[in-house]
């Protein structure tokens, strides 16, 4: 799945934590692209596509070491309210991997000499209705149902061999046993990792009882957090690593909130990047920002890392 000079993921992570990238979204946004649209940064997997290579390149060269697709919002259903068939759209969830690897080549050429990676992002089913519930869960259907959503997407970006598949923000335990079945025999490894609301999943099930569901899955390399809180990841990040024994992923947002009747965001960011010293110690080993953290913030964050692992690696 890695090319020949890309240890496997797995395995770079027993050796020591890595950076991910950033909020995606917030970036295409920087740069002038509207994502005000059902599809949201997926809508630019054709429309443009190198503004999404644009997107992960800067993370790559702020010290990312992982970018995560634009194809947490792209589903065939999605697609096909656009009128995008079938086989378009299955071009268009490998597309989101090959922008990923375009974006690694483009940061080779500019000189990074440390191994990258490319997680093909995998959202929750409420991503494809746009209408919140992905921040709620419970959306009435049952595991075997979700099951069946999610795995002819999963199929389409396995295709494209990404490093892993990211199973993220993840509000309900009922849809994280769907998706741990519909990743069994794809080849491809996977990280699991909740939206959580304190010690809970947004869907109000205990976080510990949510985590242990990918204990014993082989495919998961990694159980965490995202798009939470920075105030709620440090202490889901123990829990994780408690719970499964598995190293743990964690990219919280930035900590504004979201304005629905003005589109607005409201209040300061808390993101810390000196908060990865707590997360690295409690058994991140993936470490990043969801919504509004961007690439200075993540430059920040990676060397912190860098330096936590002795030096050397940043370029």
């Amino acid at each position: 799945m890695a090319t020949p000079t890309v240890p496997l993921l797995a395995d770079a992570l027993a050796a020591g934590p890595l950076v991910l990238d950033g909020g995606l979204s917030n970036q295409l946004e920087a740069a002038g692209h509207d994502l005000s649209d059902a599809l949201w940064s997926a809508r630019l997997l054709a429309d443009r596509p190198e503004a999404v290579v644009g997107a992960h390149a800067a993370y790559f060269a702020a010290g990312a070491d992982v970018v995560i697709t634009a194809s947490y919002q792209a589903t065939f259903e999605g697609f096909a309210r656009r009128g995008i068939g079938r086989g378009a759209a299955a071009g268009l969830l490998r597309r989101s991997v090959e922008l990923g690897r375009e974006a690694a080549e483009r940061a080779r050429s500019a000189g990074v000499r440390r191994p990258l990676w490319v997680a093909a992002s995998v959202g929750p089913y409420g991503a494809m209705l746009a209408d919140g519930s992905e921040y709620r869960g419970r959306y009435g259907l049952s595991v075997a149902e979700l099951e069946r959503f999610h795995r002819p997407r999963l199929e389409a970006l396995a295709e494209a061999a990404p490093d892993v598949l990211a199973l993220e923000t993840v509000p309900d335990a009922d849809e994280a046993r769907a998706l741990l079945r519909a990743v069994r025999g794809l080849g491809v490894p996977a990280w699991l990792s909740y939206s959580v609301a304190g010690g809970r999943t947004r869907a109000g099930q205990p976080l510990a009882e949510a985590f242990a569901l990918a204990a014993e899955a082989e495919e998961v390399v990694a159980v965490g957090v995202n798009c939470c809180a920075p105030g709620d990841a440090g202490p889901a990040v123990a829990l994780a690593a408690a719970v499964t024994g598995k190293p743990v992923v964690v990219y919280p947002n930035s900590g504004e909130a979201w304005d629905t009747g003005a589109r607005a965001w409201r209040g300061r960011s808390a993101f810390d990047p000196r908060q990865v010293s707590q997360w690295t110690a409690a058994g991140a080993r993936l470490l990043g920002g969801c919504c509004r953290v961007g690439p200075a913030a993540i430059a920040d964050l990676a060397g912190l890392v860098v330096s936590g692992r002795g030096g050397g690696g940043a370029a």
